[in-house]
């Protein structure tokens, strides 16, 4: 009987290759982490110098390079920041993920501010390691801030093995060079590398260059004899001597990041303007953003940033935004669903939290009850935003709808937190114009808990004019999702009805006056034996506008099954069934008794050829407002017009 306890061992030099491939979802990513630990190089350094045992030189300027060597197959990091002794490299790269952060921390306490760490990003070995994903040999070359430090070089062929000796390094900081593979040499495009940098890292705090080693610069100074000592390479200002009066062609090297971005100014220090620049420059957008809501928490957890609400270009198309997550100012994705809620997706802007728990590829977040909070305080904060709207600029909420309406909407059907925050601010455009919440279109309907809608202001033209005319509202619910919305708020209301205009004909089209009964039944009786059709029930009402013969509906209930049925179509599922057997439509087909037309139809009714060529245009006419025809239908109707017109003449 075997009886042991042990630990599981595991061989470093076989788990490495996996680390290698399997670390990062996307091989760019270590651009990214590079500049992230140059990052921290210098935000340690500032750090400590705010203390009393180190003064940095004066006029010190932050900065991180990555030049671009084509030639010779390299890409090199440096930065000057704190730099590594030779026990921190031992440390820090040979131990890999470990946690130099709270280290560095616990380390400098009486230099630095208890808070220090949080300005970190990361793990230093970790991300560094990520730079094998392209590299075939790495080379690390540092000097540390320390007074009497000695310069180290590290270098590596494949992660496992390595060689340290001492280097002749001189300036503070560290020099990162990777001799790229050849499969990777997609990675010496200086336009590619700049690119990578701008997504990840545009808004890191010091400034970014990224500089093309093989780009020669050449200054006129040289032509009168004047020595130049411009450095063509870090980009610091000219001081080429002029007195020539020739133009100088240095090259002057600009920063690829944005160190501040609008969201870590104060609400109150940002103008209208200066959110609308971000907002262009960071989306591409050339249209202007309806409103945007800042966020600024520093408790219970601590979030910036900055949402945008969108011009919505089609209200017909699909339209996607775009949230860009960010920790301490380093891009980590966009729209991340553990993070931020899912109908916020439809809207534009940055949010950088510096607590958000990352996995080990910093490309997936965890989804734990932390996350949750702040997808909850976030959507707490819009509605706050979009009732604080309501409330105090009615005009400019009207004003806005027509753009923002897909996002509530959207936000109602999936967050149920959203929609009981948000339910007393749903606002419905009429056809006359005007933004009435739901409570006051129940009030002014004479039919109670029914509210009456267009879904085609084209072809339901004819019953909109109606509607106005009997001065019955109508409200609009066009879009893609409020098939959805409908029967969401029906659901949340028992009572409440949604009636398309085409669905049923409204009490109040009707006429109060003096109605022809015998008129209406022969009409009805005439229409029903010409048409001869099982799916059509033809009634007759006398209505107030005397300029329409006839009124096709379909039932709501019809209508709706077979939207159902298309939906399950589209997603593939339509399998055996047979819709038109199981759930056939059914039509009211309303003549209108006190329309001339119909009053003639029925008195002629002898003369059946003719009755019939008109009974048939009728219908047809009233089907337009209902669908469009069939291309036999329409056939049939530029015939029988055809028909028609020669009888007349």
């Amino acid at each position: 009987m075997i009886n042991e306890k042990g630990s599981i061992q595991i061989d470093q030099v076989n788990m490495f290759p996996v680390i290698k491939k399997w670390l990062y979802a996307d091989k760019d990513i270590f651009i990214r982490e590079v500049i992230s630990n140059g990052m921290d190089a210098i935000t340690k350094l500032i750090n400590i110098s705010n203390g009393t045992q180190f003064t940095l030189p004066e006029n010190t300027s932050w900065k991180v390079e990555v030049k671009v060597d084509a030639e010779n197959k390299t890409l090199t990091f440096t930065d000057n920041g704190i730099g590594m002794t030779e026990s921190e490299v031992k440390k820090y790269i040979n131990q890999v993920a470990f946690s130099g952060a709270k280290e560095f921390a616990e380390k400098y306490k009486e230099y630095v501010d208890k808070n220090a760490a949080d300005d970190i990003i990361g793990h230093f070995g970790l991300g560094f390691y990520s730079t094998f994903m392209v590299s075939s040999k790495v080379e690390i070359d540092t000097l540390s801030f320390m007074e009497g430090a000695e310069a180290v070089k590290w270098v590596s062929e494949s992660g496992m093995d390595y060689e340290m000796y001492e280097s002749d390094k001189t300036e503070r900081g560290t020099t990162i060079t990777l001799h790229i593979a050849e499969d990777s040499e997609e990675f010496l495009s200086v336009y590619k590398v700049r690119e990578i940098v701008r997504k990840y890292c545009y808004f890191l705090p010091h400034e970014i260059y990224v500089v093309d080693a093989n780009e020669k610069h050449e200054c006129k100074c040289h032509e009168h004899g004047e020595e130049c000592t411009c450095n063509h390479e870090h980009g610091e200002e000219c001081t080429c001597n002029h007195e020539h009066g020739e133009e100088c062609t240095c090259h002057k090297a600009e920063p690829v990041n944005d160190t501040k971005p609008l969201w870590t100014k104060a609400p109150s220090e940002c103008t209208a303007d200066e959110y609308k620049e971000f907002y262009k420059r960071v989306f591409n957008d050339y249209n202007e953003p309806l409103f945007w809501i800042h966020l600024n928490v520093d408790y219970p957890f601590r979030l910036k940033g900055i949402l945008y609400f969108p011009q919505v270009p089609d209200k017909f198309q699909p339209f996607e935004g775009m949230v860009k997550l960010y920790s301490n100012q380093v891009f980590i994705a966009d729209n991340v669903k553990e993070v931020i809620p899912e109908f916020l997706m439809l809207l534009k802007g940055c949010l950088d939290c510096q607590d958000l728990p990352l996995n080990v590829s910093r490309s997936f977040l965890q989804n734990d009850g932390y996350v949750s909070k702040i997808s909850k305080h976030i959507t707490k904060k819009i509605a706050e935003k979009l009732k604080s709207l309501f409330n105090n600029n009615r005009d400019d909420y009207n004003k806005y709808w027509d753009d923002i309406n897909l996002f509530i909407k959207y936000g109602c059907l999936t967050d149920e937190k959203f929609y009981d925050m948000m339910k007393d601010y749903l606002v419905f455009k009429t056809i006359n114009d005007e933004y009435k919440v739901m409570a006051d279109l129940i009030d002014e309907n004479e039919e109670k808990n029914k509210i009456f809608y267009v879904t085609d202001k084209n072809q339901q033209a004819q019953l909109i004019t109606m509607f106005k005319e009997s001065e019955q509202e109508a409200v609009y619910l066009d879009t893609l999702i409020d098939r959805n919305f409908i029967n969401f708020l029906e659901n949340k209301n028992e009572k409440l009805s949604f009636i398309r205009i085409d669905s049923d004909i409204a009490a109040t089209l009707k006429s109060d006056g003096v109605i022809d009964t015998v008129l209406g039944e022969k009409a009805t009786e005439l229409f029903k034996s010409t048409l001869n059709r099982e799916d059509v029930e033809v009634t007759a009402e006398a209505m107030k506008n005397g300029n329409t013969p006839a009124v096709l509906f379909l039932s709501e209930e019809s209508r709706r099954i077979r939207e159902l049925y298309e939906h399950y179509k589209m997603g593939g599922m339509e399998g055996e069934l047979d819709i038109d057997a199981m759930f056939p439509n059914k039509y009211k087909l309303v003549l209108n008794s006190n329309n001339d037309l119909i009053a003639r139809i029925t008195e002629k009714q002898d003369d059946k050829e003719t009755a019939e060529l008109l009974i048939k245009q009728v219908f047809d006419m009233a089907l337009m407002n209902l669908r469009p025809l069939t291309p036999e239908e329409t056939q049939e109707f530029s015939r029988r017009s055809i028909e028609i017109m020669t009888k007349i003449l």
